[in-house]
């Protein structure tokens, strides 16, 4: 006879999927709680990930700006400045954030649970409490939202003060006045930037012949120029063999077919893995795939009934904001109840020094599925905000559907672009095209402004691509009428 259930849905994790798919229960009236082994809530994304990271970037970029003009301030950068002076304000930041979520538990009825989870079936939890007790929970439904760590390779040992990964890099005592970047991927392009934009004298080195391989060749070529302008390199095609301290103030990057590369700081950036170690999973039988990842279904329930997990456990595309919608719509699925609308619009955000956001189809994605599309650009050199705020770099793209330039993808590269892109997200769902930027009235001086601007570019294109076929563009005259004047 099964024991009488503690819970409707236990969630193992309080980052944004656990976080989410709780509140998602509670709001639908069943018992949820969550189970954090962690003395904040919120997982890495609030403790060692996206909002220090971010709150570092922002300080590198007021860096930035005063040193392009530093031959009026005369600033320098200096190797000795405690890097604890830039993250001032971010334990605030953090500690906001920690009351909020509490809060929001709180007022949800969300029992938060602190101690280390181990699953004992596909209904039992015992919870390793904080004070060394333990205590055995009863839930017919259980989330997996455990997150994410560092990867390791065998060949560099991290050492977390000479070699260090994402998630001790930013307990560096100092500002290294050298960095090698081993990996060329999200974090370690972010990484990469952000330490160039301080001063530090940053190399990346990695496999892959072009960081953020993944990315249109666009937005990578405009990431690989923009590390060169703030003094970073890159050099791919390269096989890592070693990394080790030299006892003294350097680490030595061995290189096959290559010098040594030195510096002072090394991070390792290799991505990410489950965070499932010690949880009891292998005694059940839940499959992981081959990336160490768990392996759920189209309602992300795992291969053991009762028992779902969502968020960084699962892999990429190891965001925030789809780690929060997979908890909720993992929580709806657990439950039984109706699931949200389809959802395939997931936007990427990069926060590199500029950023990088995309969302819909690329050129190159249209091409494949046979659609032939008109791709407008708008550089922010027009844009009279990125003047203002001096970030004129960068450029924003629609990629459009040549017969109704309905649009299909967005491409931005420059600062605010992980905002821009939303509005691009929004006319996409809406099947809008490009002719709605021309048609609404946004304000000015605005980022948004770039919008328009590339939606002039293609329906000046269209207009010569119809001219060129000896096709009139119905309907279009108003719109195209305007860019001669723009």
């Amino acid at each position: 006879m099964m024991p009488p259930a503690d819970f409707d849905l236990i969630c193992v994790g309080s980052g944004p999927a656990g976080q989410k798919a709780a509140i998602q229960a509670a709001k639908a009236g069943y018992r949820a709680a969550i189970i954090e082994r962690e003395a904040l809530i919120g997982g890495a994304c609030l403790l060692s990930g996206t909002i220090p990271s971010k709150a570092l970037r922002e300080q590198a970029l007021r860096f930035r700006r005063i040193r392009t003009d530093q031959g009026a301030l005369e600033i320098e950068f200096s190797g000795d400045a405690p890097l604890s002076a830039l993250l001032r304000g971010v334990d605030a930041v953090i500690a906001a954030q920690d009351r909020y979520l509490h809060a929001q538990a709180a007022r949800n009825q969300v029992e938060l649970i602190r101690g280390k989870a181990v699953l004992q079936g596909n209904s039992q939890v015992e919870v390793k409490l904080l004070d060394g007790t333990c205590r055995v929970l009863h839930a017919p439904r259980i989330l997996l939202a455990s997150g994410s760590r560092p990867r390791h390779v065998t060949a560099i040992a991290v050492d977390h003060e000479h070699i260090v990964d994402s998630d001790s890099i930013l307990s560096l005592p100092y500002l290294p006045r050298s960095m090698t970047v081993l990996g060329s991927g999200v974090i370690a392009c972010e990484y990469a930037s952000i330490f160039a934009a301080l001063g530090c004298d940053v190399t990346m080195i990695d496999k892959a012949p072009e960081p953020l391989g993944f990315l249109d060749p666009s937005l990578r070529e405009g990431f690989a120029a923009s590390l060169r302008r703030l003094g970073g390199r890159y050099y791919g095609g390269l096989e890592v063999q070693s990394a080790r301290f030299d006892g003294f103030s350097q680490v030595d990057v061995s290189v096959r077919g290559a010098a040594v590369v030195k510096a002072d700081i090394v991070l390792a950036a290799f991505g990410r893995v489950a965070n499932v170690d010690g949880m009891g999973l292998e005694r059940l039988g839940l499959c992981l795939n081959s990336r160490g990842f768990i392996e759920v279904d189209a309602n992300f329930e795992t291969n053991i009934p009762g028992i779902f997990a969502a968020g960084d456990a699962i892999g990429p595309p190891s965001l925030a904001c789809a780690a929060a919608d997979q908890g909720r719509r993992a929580a709806l699925a657990a439950l039984g109840l109706p699931p949200p609308g389809p959802n395939h619009l997931v936007p990427t955000g990069v926060y590199t020094i500029p950023e990088i956001a995309c969302v819909g189809l690329s050129p190159a994605e249209a091409a494949a599925r046979g659609i032939p599309v008109i791709v407008g650009r708008a550089d922010f050199r027009e844009v009279a905000r990125a003047h203002i705020i001096g970030e004129p770099e960068g450029f924003l793209t629609l990629i459009c559907d040549r017969s109704t330039t309905r649009v299909l993808g967005v491409q931005v590269l420059g600062e605010s672009a992980t905002d821009l892109i939303h509005l691009g997200q929004a006319a996409i769902a809406a099947g809008s095209p490009a002719e709605f930027f021309v048609e609404q009235i946004f304000n000015f001086p605005t980022m948004t402004e770039a919008y328009r601007i590339a939606a002039f570019d293609v329906l000046k294109k269209r207009g010569e691509l119809s001219l060129a076929a000896g096709i009139a563009a119905p309907g279009k005259r108003s719109a195209i009428s305007e860019i001669a004047d723009h």
